[in-house]
């Protein structure tokens, strides 16, 4: 195989593997029932002036499946921190102590599970459209070289069956995350 082509190749599994890499961490930060401190992953607090990561000015724990608690590193954080969680629309309620903050994770309706399984589906498409995009850059890669018919097509195969692998994968991730979002 030509170098050219080769670097191609790699190029756009290069690109896939960054969609698949992005897909899973979206899917962390979708609830499935249990607790878990990636939920609050993109919750961002006003600190000295700036907006930083919760996880940058606080320790999150999950004490049990249905509770997080979240200890600021400085005390005067804790209304700042229990605002930013309102704020972000997670469905959350945090409970301030004085000490820390603690959210109590509610047991996901039926309704809410099918809004979860909607958004999973949505970050799959994104995922697939991603793929579809390397493949696409790979293939007008492909035409401006200046290679063989034989080896164009070959090269063209191999870029679809490198999308094809992917998108199976894709899959995969969204039925298995289905799944645990439909968990009882």
């Amino acid at each position: 195989m030509d170098e050219e082509v080769k670097f191609i190749l790699d190029a756009a599994k290069e690109s896939m593997d960054l969609a698949i890499a992005h897909l899973e961490k979206e899917f962390v930060k979708i609830r499935a029932g249990k607790a878990s401190p990636a939920m609050l992953s993109g919750v961002m607090v006003e600190y000295y002036g700036s907006q930083t990561p919760l996880s940058q000015v606080s320790n999150i724990n999950t004490p049990d499946g249905r509770t997080i608690s979240v200890q600021p590193w400085e005390k005067n954080l804790l209304s700042e921190i229990e605002t930013a969680i309102m704020n972000a629309n997670l469905g959350f309620n945090p409970m301030n102590n004085g000490e820390l903050i603690i959210i109590n994770v509610p047991p996901l309706t039926e309704e809410r599970r099918k809004q979860l399984v909607k958004q999973a589906k949505a970050e799959g498409e994104d995922a697939k459209v991603s793929v579809r995009n390397a493949r696409q850059d790979a293939n007008k890669e492909l035409r401006d070289l200046d290679i063989s018919e034989d080896m164009h097509k070959n090269a063209v195969v191999d870029v679809q069956q490198l999308t094809d692998k992917y998108i199976v994968m894709i899959d995969g991730l969204l039925e298995r995350k289905e799944a645990e979002i439909m968990k009882v």
